[in-house]
């Protein structure tokens, strides 16, 4: 995707072809500033203090952690060591250990002398392989958007996303947003209702930024309004991505997604998940029971960062100084709430069944 007209991936390799780049997430939308990583330590504060953040951009990151790591230290103990700094550093995205568990088959079995040169090679893959996903799972989706225009018959769709799914949470493109991209660039008019996602704020900062470079219609609105747009017809799809996804088509997704997914089904509004394979995790079946959720610093929610009328960032607080405060980073959203799941292999129904039938070879 372009930022002032200029492609870009979220993550990729400086010329000297050990740095890895990434794009600091936590500056913008205020400023755009690209961030070298050159150590295992500079890749687990990357993902943990959500410079990078998405389940599938995590999973690219955590890739290349492992590399830069073994060009440091390549023994088994250098392997082992960066394995658990990298799974320690966020537990919800089930892609940050899918792509760790990748990495360490590979490179376990190898001479040390030949795991730095592998390891970098492997995750190019990866970040390639999600770029084809995310690419694959919007043309899919963009199905629906053009079915749901031809059933309206004129004005734009308007769509209903939670957070940022764009092509900033992964490597290019995006899950839920990438539908829309796909569906904006081919012609048909849509306007999207971004949820400001409190308490980072990541659809305000992010999801308008990255809809506002690409040229795509937007709306801003705060988290609360999405139920009050669906009982006056205002939104004729919602899309959201998914952090895990159960093998029973619970999703897992940031805070305030299940009372979307509620309003939706009480407004007959249908309530897609975009979602790239690895985000599935076929070891959990209940996913609203076993889906770890992580808590965050409780001054996420007390505090806002913005800037002033003089143009400089700074944080405020928005609460009493001492009051307590609850960080809940996500919530599971049962299956039965859920119209579809947006695959980059087509579009299941949320179930087992549905998820097997498109990766049998988990059947």
């Amino acid at each position: 995707m372009k930022v002032q007209g200029k492609p870009y991936r979220t993550i990729w390799l400086a010329d000297d072809g050990r740095t890895v780049r990434i794009i600091d997430q936590t500056k913008l939308p205020f400023a755009f500033e690209v961030v070298d990583l050159k150590s295992l330590a500079d890749a687990a504060r990357a993902i943990a203090g959500m410079w990078v953040r998405g389940a599938p951009l995590i999973g690219a990151t955590a890739a290349y952690g492992m590399a830069l790591a073994m060009n440091g230290d390549s023994s088994d103990a250098g392997l082992d060591g960066a394995y658990q700094t990298l799974m320690a550093t966020r537990p919800t995205a089930v892609n940050l250990r899918w792509a760790l568990d990748d990495m360490k088959a590979l490179l376990a079995p190898l001479p040390a002398g030949e795991r730095a040169g592998l390891a970098y090679a492997r995750a190019a893959e990866i970040a390639d392989e999600d770029v084809e996903i995310c690419s694959s799972i919007g043309e899919h989706g963009k199905g629906l958007i053009e079915r749901a225009f031809e059933k309206k018959g004129s004005g734009p769709v308007n769509l209903l996303t939670h957070c940022n799914a764009g092509w900033l949470a992964t490597v290019d493109w995006g899950t839920a947003l990438a539908p829309i991209y796909k569906a904006f660039d081919a012609g048909i008019p849509v306007h999207v209702w971004v949820d400001e996602t409190r308490p980072r704020n990541q659809g305000a900062s992010l999801t308008a930024w990255e809809l506002g470079q690409h040229g795509v219609p937007h709306t801003l609105i705060v988290d609360n309004v999405g139920g009050h747009l669906m009982q006056h017809g205002q939104v004729d799809l919602c899309i959201t991505g998914t952090d895990r996804t159960a093998a029973s088509g619970d999703v897992c997704n940031k805070i305030g997604t299940y009372l979307k997914a509620l309003a939706a089904h009480d407004n007959g509004v249908p309530f897609y998940v975009a979602l790239p394979g690895p985000t599935i995790d076929w070891t959990i079946t209940d996913g609203v029971r076993d889906i770890p959720i992580e808590q965050r610093d409780a001054g996420e929610v007390t505090r806002l960062t913005g800037v002033d009328e003089n143009g400089r960032v700074g944080a405020f607080s928005i609460a009493p100084a001492g009051t307590p405060a609850a960080n809940y980073a996500f919530d599971v959203t049962p299956a039965r709430l859920v119209t579809g799941l947006i695959t980059e292999r087509g579009v299941a129904e949320a179930s087992t069944e549905g998820l097997k039938a498109l990766y049998p070879e988990h059947a």
